[in-house]
């Protein structure tokens, strides 16, 4: 039997002003991980959280903090968010010229190792590296921005990138982010999505809706 689909509620879509109550209420809606948006105004056009947030975040939930770094360069960063919290720390293949070399840093510290690809970037691009994810996310929006439009032809990316994991010999997590809602999820779960990152879709409608977007998106 198929594992279940787990979910990874982007806290980017969350009420800023009480961002400790929404992780608790994300939580207790039944999330799998807390995904978190770290973006720096450069790699990608906003500006969101530092390490501080996540640290402080921390004591509000058990749940994996899955901590998505669209910065560069990455490297100086990364003791920071793992020693704020971090379990999964997500790296983009574009954000610098050695992607190996950084994950080596990532699971010296303890920590699971991902790496994003933007829409632009092949399947291709992880495969020197798959010895070393933990996780491969492939964004089916172009980063920088909350409640952008799903781009169809990263399911064909899934589908590559599904057929390079069935090859290892070890569990790799196979996460999209990007205009993922109730119509787009099985979608991406069909082309071999194992993590569905969701923003907008478990967020709207206040935290008495939280656990019903939740089922919704897994198709319950």
């Amino acid at each position: 039997m198929a594992e279940p689909v787990l979910i990874a509620p982007s806290i980017l879509s969350a009420d800023f002003a009480r961002l400790g109550e929404e992780v608790r209420a994300i939580d207790a809606a039944g999330a799998d991980y807390i995904h978190i948006d770290v973006m720096d105004g450069h790699f990608v056009p906003n500006l969101t959280i530092g390490p501080g947030v996540v640290k402080a975040l921390r004591p509000h939930s058990d749940r994996p903090f899955d901590v998505h770094l669209m910065i560069a360069p990455v490297d100086p960063f990364i003791d920071a968010f793992a020693e704020a919290g971090a379990d999964i720390v997500t790296v983009h293949a574009e954000a610098g010229p050695h992607l190996h070399r950084t994950l080596q840093k990532i699971r010296g510290l303890g920590r699971k190792a991902g790496v994003s690809l933007n829409p632009g970037t092949p399947a291709a691009a992880v495969e020197p590296v798959l010895d070393m994810v933990d996780l491969i996310l492939v964004m089916s929006v172009n980063p920088g921005f909350g409640g952008q439009s799903f781009i169809a032809s990263q399911l064909e990316k899934l589908r590559t990138l599904r057929r390079m994991i069935e090859g290892q010999d070890r569990p790799i997590d196979l996460q999209v982010d990007g205009g993922i809602n109730a119509e787009t999820a099985p979608l991406a779960i069909a082309a071999g999505a194992s993590v569905l990152v969701a923003g907008t879709a478990v967020f709207e409608g206040g935290p008495e809706r939280y656990a019903a977007n939740i089922r919704r998106l897994r198709g319950h």
